[in-house]
């Protein structure tokens, strides 16, 4: 990372430089009971400007220098003009930078000066001292609060915009823990059935090679499915959200979901209760999903002959999927997969799960989700 450019700061230096020089020549003219400019006058009309070019740096330096070389400006008998420009300048961009008891400090302490040297001042007017001072403090605590102010401004404009980074990160968070969990869920099933049709293919690739070729057509459409699943899971990671769009699963595709177990040899039946009416698209992907991740914990783990899936619609959705094999028991998937997965699906969208074995033997899952979902 490269160091910041100091252009800026110079070039604000040298323009209150010329300001203040120029502008003091200009009020000496109206004030010919003042003192006139000599050589010293302007090296204190200097000190500030110079003070200044180092104030990303010392920023406190430029505030004591400035308003130390308006006190002497004034002390001297020097025409009153833009010697002020200096320290009203440090003030605020020191308060912008974060030292603000400090600033407020050198505030009051030149603000003392400034009074010492108005009594020192021979050619000052005594008489409208407190007028005058009252003029000067009420200047000073308005650059001292417009600066307080300005500076809330931008802590609370840097604060929403860090908020609004940090929530772009979560939701790109969320969006990648949910793309996981998508991915996990389709590798997983296309995978545990190319492996058994893969299997059966084998086991009959010499005896009975006609149904050989079905497992092999078999093996093909899943794994375009899941090609094709993983090539939309990477253009979102890519392209993120101008990555097209393509449809979500939804109950409505079961039945091709059950009908590409049921052509790995695994007797599987759907029934479904009610009629569904309008459901929200997160209620039937999850439903959708923990249909389909329990289908492939039977394939991989249960060594079963028969699945039963049901589907009931009331005033939610309700999903069963029954095996008559061994089981497999709970937490034997590891955190965040299988039967985890599915129970933190239902439990993000207010539902409730359940898996385990069956009193009559196999193993159960059971998960009910309300369509008021969050």
């Amino acid at each position: 990372m490269g160091t910041p450019s100091r252009t800026p700061v110079f070039l604000t230096a040298l323009v209150v430089a010329l300001l203040q020089v120029m502008g003091s020549f200009g009020a000496a003219d109206r004030q010919p009971d003042r003192r006139s400019l000599d050589a010293l006058a302007i090296v204190l009309l200097l000190v500030g400007p110079a003070a200044l070019a180092v104030r990303d740096r010392w920023p406190l330096v430029a505030v004591a220098l400035s308003m130390a070389a308006a006190d002497v400006y004034v002390g001297l008998g020097y025409p009153y003009g833009p010697i002020f420009l200096s320290p009203i300048v440090a003030l605020f961009l020191a308060i912008q930078a974060g030292h603000r008891r400090a600033t407020w400090a050198l505030a009051a302490a030149g603000y003392a000066g400034l009074m010492v040297a108005y009594a020192l001042d021979p050619r000052s007017d005594q008489s409208n001292a407190v007028l005058h001072f009252a003029l000067v403090a009420g200047w000073l605590i308005v650059v001292l609060v417009v600066s307080e102010l300005v500076r809330a401004r931008r802590e609370q404009a840097a604060a929403r915009a860090q908020a609004a980074r940090d929530e772009r990160e979560r939701r790109l968070g969320e969006q990648r823990l949910g793309l996981a969990q998508e991915l996990h869920d389709v590798l997983a099933h296309n995978i545990s059935l190319i492996n058994v049709q893969a299997s059966v293919a084998l086991h009959l690739m010499d005896e009975q090679p006609a149904q050989a070729r079905d497992s092999l057509t078999n093996i093909k459409a899943a794994s375009s499915d899941a090609l094709h699943e993983l090539r939309a899971a990477l253009d979102v990671l890519r392209r993120g959200e101008e990555a097209p769009l393509t449809p979500a699963p939804s109950l409505a595709d079961l039945g091709s979901l059950v009908e590409g177990v049921r052509a790995s040899g695994l007797d599987v039946r759907l029934e479904e209760e009610g009629r569904p009416g309008a459901l929200p698209a997160a209620v039937e992907l999850a439903a959708y999903r923990i249909v389909q991740e329990a289908l492939t914990n039977v394939t991989r783990h249960a060594h079963a002959h028969a699945v039963t899936v049901r589907v009931g619609y009331d005033d939610g959705v309700t999903v069963e999927v029954d095996d008559d094999g061994v089981g497999v028991g709970d937490g034997a998937v590891e955190p965040g997969n299988g039967i985890s997965g599915m129970r933190e699906r239902a439990a993000a969208l207010g539902g409730t799960f359940r898996a385990g074995p069956r009193p009559g033997g196999g193993f159960g899952v059971v998960a009910r989700l309300p369509v008021d979902a969050p």
